[in-house]
């Protein structure tokens, strides 16, 4: 049986929620963003205790479908562009309908309804917090973050990031450098 959690986007909330069906005596298999495979049969006691415990760390479990949907899109992106090695090179519309089996133009249009932005800006989105964390890192440049994160040119990416930030990569990068420097100061 599958469970859908919202809000479980990174290996903490893994963490959280191994623990809580731990503390259930729930078995599981996969513990996966959004979502876990639980192997035996769930109660509905059992199902509100971990209702209560997940919320108690900031996760929700989920009941309705488009909801569910709509965390699993979500995960997808987030695994996609923060977790992978480097994004997929066919098309997000393609590597969405892929992994959800459902065409592209329903996930589209259910997510936009339910959360006010498409897919694609909400991409654009964590693309550009994870150049942002590239850049900080400071082990890759600009091309190779390019690269990585599946730009067509640096020019593309750099465009991209000050469209969204207001800034240019190399100006926030600079910023760092500056914050970095006055707190070695005091």
């Amino acid at each position: 049986m599958k469970l859908y959690i919202k809000y479980m986007v990174s290996i903490r909330c893994k963490m959280i929620v191994k623990s809580e069906l731990e503390k259930l005596g729930l078995h599981f298999g996969v513990v996966d963003l959004g979502e876990v495979e639980v192997k035996d049969p769930i109660s509905v006691e059992q199902r509100e205790k971990l209702r209560e415990g997940l919320l108690k760390t900031g996760l929700e479990l989920m009941d309705d479908n488009k909801a569910i949907m709509i965390e699993r899109i979500k995960s997808v992106i987030i695994e996609m562009v923060h977790y992978a090695d480097e994004l997929p090179k066919t098309k997000n519309s393609e590597y969405l309908s892929e992994k959800l089996h459902h065409d592209y133009t329903y996930l589209a249009n259910l997510f936009s309804e339910a959360t006010g932005i498409t897919i694609e800006h909400y991409i654009i989105a964590h693309k550009i917090e994870r150049v942002k964390e590239l850049l900080l890192y400071d082990e890759l440049n600009l091309t190779e973050i390019s690269y990585k994160l599946n730009y067509s040119s640096v020019a593309h990416l750099s465009n991209q990031f000050k469209k969204v930030t207001g800034l240019t990569p190399t100006f926030f990068k600079m910023l760092k450098r500056k914050r970095r420097s006055m707190l070695e100061d005091v």
